[in-house]
């Protein structure tokens, strides 16, 4: 019985990296939208905007590998329904970055599956320390993701209203998370744990920006 739980999970997770890679993202909500026409971009805007869009869109993969990868090894179930309602919010998030790229006449990364790949057993591995320790994951993962869009803000051309009103619900949406984690019991990681995670998501980001 326990074998058969544990190949229904194993399929599930290769179900659900298979449709996140490769599939086409689709919503469960519709964009944040803005008032009236969308303002016409320099091509050097629009640039700018699609590399910091795929670098989101690289960003919400990750992110949903890496709570399918922290659900799988999860010990209690609502730990387990906690970071799988999280992912469907990232998957919203996906979608929308995924759209935002086509109408800014560019691509995601093409370094995706490597995304998925290494960000799925890097929860799996959190998980497997225990339901606070990845948690805690989750909250500092979060956190960071935060920084993130804030810095991506920042640079967006003022003319952007269409892709700043998506990274705008999901800062606020990553922050709810990050805030869920914690309250579930998420305990807080060693600082060394912390800064490792900042360099390796530091190292994605600026190769998505390209790649």
């Amino acid at each position: 019985m326990e074998s058969a739980r544990t190949l229904d999970s194993a399929i599930a997770a290769v179900d659900r990296a298979l449709r996140a890679v490769f599939a086409p993202a689709r919503a469960s909500r519709p964009a944040p939208a803005i008032p009236g026409a969308p303002a016409p971009l320099t091509d050097t805007q629009r640039r700018e905007s699609a590399a910091l869009m795929r670098v989101n869109h690289a960003g919400e993969l990750a992110a949903q590998a890496l709570y399918h990868g922290q659900a799988v090894a999860a010990r209690q179930p609502a730990t387990r329904a906690l970071l799988m309602s999280a992912a469907a919010s990232e998957s919203d998030h996906l979608a929308w970055c995924e759209t935002r790229l086509k109408e800014l006449g560019s691509r995601p990364s093409l370094l995706n599956p490597l995304w998925y790949a290494g960000s799925f057993a890097i929860g799996a591995l959190a998980a497997m320390l225990g339901d606070r320790v990845s948690l805690g994951f989750v909250t500092e993962t979060e956190r960071q993701v935060e920084g993130h869009l804030e810095e991506h803000l920042t640079r967006l051309a003022p003319a952007d209203a269409r892709s700043r009103a998506i990274l705008e619900v999901m800062r606020a949406e990553e922050i709810a998370h990050g805030a869920s984690a914690a309250a579930a019991g998420g305990q807080r990681l060693p600082a060394p744990v912390r800064a490792l995670m900042g360099r390796a998501a530091r190292v994605m980001t600026s190769t998505a920006y390209w790649i």
